[in-house]
C-alpha cells in the first residue's frame, strides 16, 4: 500500500501531560483523510508535530516510505506538507500576492517581481477553482476568501499534502459548500488532504477514511462509506450521543427583555440595527437566526452595554437599561456568553479559577475591602469546574492552555451560576464537538425550565431549530419574521435570512 505520510506511534507530552499517546495515522495518496476527536483530544497537537511546530517524544514520521525528521515548518514545506491553520496567518495590510510570496519572494536584480508573482498566483487560483483576486487587500476580503489565500499559500509553496485545521469553523453555510468543492478539486489534481474536524456531516460528505482519537489515544481508522454519524459520534465521545435535544414544551410567562425601535450604528457610522423590536419571556428560548453581518453582534453589544445605542429602548423586567455600564447591566440580571470567548469572555493569561469570578470578584466572599480572597475564589472555581465538566489539569492552569470547549464550559458555568433573569448566549457552541454541544444545549434548556429568559444567537441553523422555542429572523438590522421551529425548515429559514418575505419563503420550501 502506498502511503504518502505515515505517523507511527507518535507520543507528545507537555510537562507530564500526554497530549498524543502513541497515535498512528496513515495517509494514502489522493485521499481526504479526516482526523476526528473532541476538543482537547490532541488533533491539532498531532498535526503540529507533522508540520514541524512540535517535536515528538517518541514515534516515527515517514514521507513516501522514508523516515524523516521534521524539526521546523520549512522542512515540512520542503517535504511537500502545507497547513491551513484555523487562525489565519495573514498580514491585513498586504495584498493577496504579497501574503502568498512572503518569505518566498521572486526577485529580479534584487527587486521583488510582483507582476511575475501575481501571474503565478492567478494561474494556481484558476487551476484549483479558488477564484481569488491576487491584487485584493486582505483587509477588504471576506473570511472565506482569506482562507482561500491560506490554501493558495500552501499550493504556491508546492504542497502535495494539505492539512486543514477545522476549516469550516469560521465559514457561512454557503462558503462551507464551496470549500468542500475546493477539496474535491485538490484531490482530482493529485493532492492528498488531512482534514481536522468534529463536524460529522462534513466527514460523511467529503472524507474517504477517518481516524478517531479520544483523550489523546488512537481509537482506530474507519472507511467513511461503511460508517454513519452515530457510530462516529460514539467513537469520538466514548458513549452514545443524542443529536435531538430532549426538552418539554416551553411555559412562557411575563416579558423579561423588551427591545423597542432600537437603532445602533456600526464602526462606520451606518445604522446596522435599524428600528429593531424583540421580546423574550421568562421560561422561553428565543433563537436569532441570520446571516453574519445583519446586526446580531451589535444588538447583543447594545443589550450588554458594550456598544452605545443611538435611540430606542432596552428594558429588563420593565426597567430601562439602554446605555448603562456593562457592570450595571450585569448586576440588573443579565448573563452574557460572548461570541468571541478570547476577546470578551476570558482573561487568557489568568488562571481558569480566577476567570470563574470575573463577574463577582468585587463581592463577598471573594473580596473584602478591596482585597481578594483567593481561598474562596479557588474553592468556588473547584465547584464550578466539577459541575460544568471543565477538563483542566488544575484550577490554577492558565485559561489559554484549555481547549476551546473547556474554555466555553468555564464561561457558561460562570454566567449560569450567577442565576441571571436573562441569559444571552452568542454562538455558544461555535467550534465545539458534539459532546460539548450536547452539554451546553442541556444547560440552556435547564435555565429556561428554571423560568429564566434565554436569547440564543447562532449561525448554526440546526442549533437554532433544535434549541429555540421561538425563532426571530434578523435581516438588515430588523426582525423580519418570528417563526415556530416546529413549523419551519432550514430552507424556509435560509430564504427568510436572505431577505425573501414570509409568503415567498413558505412557497419555496413547499415547492
Amino acid at each position: 500500500m502506498d502511503f504518502v505520510i505515515e505517523m507511527l506511534n507518535i507520543r507528545k507530552e507537555f510537562g507530564g501531560f500526554v497530549a498524543n499517546d502513541n497515535i498512528t495515522l496513515q495517509l494514502k495518496k489522493g485521499e481526504i483523510h479526516a482526523l476526528l476527536g473532541e476538543n482537547g483530544a490532541g488533533k491539532s497537537t498531532l498535526m503540529n508535530v507533522l508540520f514541524g511546530l512540535y517535536q515528538p517524544e517518541q514515534g516515527e514520521i515517514r514521507v513516501k516510505g522514508k523516515p524523516v525528521k521534521i524539526t521546523n515548518p520549512n522542512i515540512a514545506n520542503d517535504l511537500g506538507i502545507g497547513m491551513v491553520h484555523q487562525h489565519f496567518m495573514l498580514v491585513d495590510t498586504f495584498t493577496v500576492t504579497e501574503n502568498i510570496i512572503l518569505g518566498r519572494e521572486i526577485t529580479t536584480g534584487g527587486r521583488i517581481d510582483l507582476k511575475k508573482a501575481e501571474k503565478e498566483v492567478r494561474e494556481i487560483s484558476e487551476r484549483y477553482g479558488l477564484a481569488v483576486d491576487p491584487q485584493a487587500k486582505i483587509s477588504d476580503i471576506s473570511v472565506g476568501m482569506q482562507q482561500r489565500v491560506e490554501i493558495l499559500k500552501t499550493l504556491y509553496r508546492g504542497a502535495e499534502i494539505v492539512i486543514f485545521d477545522e476549516p469550516s469553523a469560521v465559514l457561512t453555510p454557503q462558503e462551507i459548500k464551496e470549500l468542500m468543492q475546493i477539496m474535491k478539486t485538490l484531490i482530482k489534481e493529485g493532492k492528498s488532504i488531512i482534514l481536522i474536524t468534529h463536524k460529522l456531516k462534513e466527514i460523511m460528505e467529503v472524507a474517504d477514511r477517518c481516524t478517531v482519537i479520544r483523550k489523546g489515544k488512537g481509537i482506530g481508522t474507519v472507511n467513511v462509506s461503511e460508517t454513519n454519524p452515530n457510530e462516529l459520534a460514539s467513537l469520538m465521545v466514548g458513549r452514545e450521543v443524542v443529536f435531538k435535544t430532549e426538552k418539554t414544551e416551553a411555559k412562557p410567562q411575563q416579558d423579561v427583555l423588551t427591545v423597542q425601535d432600537l437603532v445602533v450604528k456600526d464602526s462606520r457610522g451606518i445604522n446596522i440595527v435599524n428600528d429593531l423590536n424583540l421580546s423574550v419571556k421568562a421560561g422561553e428560548i428565543v433563537g436569532i437566526a441570520g446571516i453574519d453581518g445583519n446586526g446580531q453582534t451589535e444588538l447583543i453589544e447594545a443589550i450588554t452595554g458594550l456598544r452605545k445605542a443611538e435611540s430606542g429602548s432596552i428594558k429588563l423586567n420593565g426597567k430601562e437599561l439602554i446605555n448603562q455600564t456593562p457592570r450595571k447591566i450585569t448586576e440588573s440580571g443579565v448573563g452574557h456568553i460572548p461570541q468571541d470567548r478570547h476577546k470578551h469572555g476570558l482573561v487568557l493569561n489568568f488562571p481558569i479559577g480566577e476567570n470563574m469570578v470575573l463577574q463577582t470578584y468585587n463581592k463577598k466572599p471573594f473580596s473584602k475591602g478591596g482585597v481578594l480572597n483567593f481561598k474562596e475564589i479557588y474553592k468556588k472555581a473547584r465547584t464550578l469546574i466539577s459541575e460544568f465538566d471543565v477538563r483542566t489539569p488544575t484550577e490554577y492552569t492558565l485559561a489559554r492552555a484549555l481547549s476551546g470547549g473547556n474554555q466555553q464550559k468555564a464561561i457558561i458555568g460562570r454566567e449560569v451560576d450567577r442565576n441571571p433573569d436573562l441569559l444571552i448566549a452568542a454562538q455558544p457552541t461555535r467550534g465545539l464537538d458534539v459532546g460539548a454541544i450536547e452539554f451546553i444545549h442541556k444547560r440552556l434548556i435547564e435555565q429556561r425550565d428554571h423560568g429564566k429568559a434565554v436569547l440564543l444567537v447562532s449561525f448554526e441553523l440546526d442549533e437554532i431549530l433544535n434549541v429555540s422555542d421561538r425563532i426571530a429572523v434578523i435581516y438588515e438590522g430588523k426582525i423580519v419574521a418570528i417563526v415556530n421551529p416546529k413549523e419551519t425548515s432550514e430552507q424556509e429559514l435560509g430564504l427568510l435570512m436572505a431577505g425573501s418575505n414570509r409568503k415567498e419563503a413558505g412557497e419555496h420550501s413547499h415547492a
